[in-house]
């Protein structure tokens, strides 16, 4: 049954099973079908589709004498061909557009995020932190403290504001520790980390004696800064549902490095992503479906925010809340 074969009756056919299942969660018997479809077809017309469903992978009987379900085929198919979005409800958006409240921080914006996104569809919510390499530095300053330690402050993106601590190999005076944040400013102000990365090690192949401050500093700040932020927030607001549900996802959050693999492959695509099954590659996610969305500062996709959950989740929904809590957090980035 390709997608020729599949006629407008079977279409329907899936359709309804597919959200009957979605709702429900049972298996979906013909006779159930023939009331609900309003096709005029007999329960024996209808079984026959469904076999010829089920012998073209779109379908399953979990046993011999049950109702059939969807397979992450016959998910796909409806995902792609069959969904109807439902928009947000407007004060579900008035409330998404007063928690991505533009003047918060960074952190707590995305974090909001998460909190949003987990609330609307009840299921696990996840925003990946933007990676380092695609973020601008606007400002540094560097302080001595004791000993050889440097209070760093970084303002990045024009609204983050970090302040770490570093150990360097000697220590620096005050006015050399401005000398190097005058030089950083001077030359590497609106640039990303992943560049200034590479300038300064470029530099420090070459013997420049009166940048030694600033590229001994330099180093331990944006060298490692993309590895400090592999990592992501999490929410997750459903606290009725099934142990069977809570153990798909709990023995997805423990392989962390997996869903920032993901995120990150979605973040090369714009628009809304969805993963069934087997599809994100990961072992882990085999019993999960995945949507995500980017978001972007300045037209560029600097992160990824999503929704894991069972591949049994209402799509419709799901999308919609991925889709538009992407958009306004990127507008909200913007404005900042």
């Amino acid at each position: 049954m390709n997608d020729v074969t599949i006629n407008q009756r079977a279409q329907q056919i899936l359709k309804t099973l597919v959200e009957r299942y979605i709702q429900d969660g049972c298996p979906i018997g013909s006779r159930a079908l023939a009331e609900e479809c309003a096709l005029g077809l007999s329960p024996a017309t209808i079984r026959n589709i469904l076999a010829d469903l089920e012998d073209n992978g779109y379908l399953t009987s979990p046993h011999t004498s049950s109702g059939r379900i969807p397979t992450p085929l016959g998910y796909r198919l409806f995902v792609n061909s069959l969904i109807k979005v439902k928009p947000l409800e407007s004060n579900e958006v008035h409330v998404l557009q007063r928690k991505l409240d533009p003047d918060l921080e960074m952190s707590n914006l995305l974090q909001s995020a998460s909190t949003v996104l987990s609330s609307l569809t009840k299921l696990a919510g996840v925003v990946a932190l933007p990676r380092r390499n695609r973020i601008e530095l606007r400002q540094v300053e560097f302080l001595a403290l004791s000993a050889n330690r440097v209070l760093v402050i970084l303002v990045l993106n024009n609204r983050e504001v970090q302040n770490r601590v570093i150990y360097t190999e000697k220590i620096y005076t005050t006015s050399e520790l401005q000398e190097a944040s005058n030089y950083i400013n001077a030359h590497y102000a609106g640039k990303t980390l992943l560049s200034i990365r590479k300038a300064l090690l470029d530099a420090m192949m070459c013997d420049r004696e009166h940048m030694a401050a600033a590229l001994d500093v330099g180093n331990k700040v944006f060298v490692d800064a993309e590895e400090e932020n592999k990592d992501y927030i999490l929410n997750y607001s459903d606290r009725t549902v099934d142990f069977e549900r809570w153990r798909i996802l709990l023995n997805a959050f423990t392989q962390k490095q997996e869903i920032l693999n993901l995120l990150e492959h979605a973040l090369e695509a714009e628009g809304v992503q969805i993963f069934i099954g087997k599809e994100s590659g990961y072992e882990i996610f085999d019993e999960c479906s995945i949507v995500t969305a980017s978001y972007a500062v300045d037209d560029h996709l600097i992160g990824s925010l999503g929704v894991i959950g069972p591949v049994r989740m209402p799509y419709e929904r799901v999308i919609s809340a991925v889709d538009i809590t992407a958009k306004l957090l990127s507008a909200a980035l913007n404005q900042g």
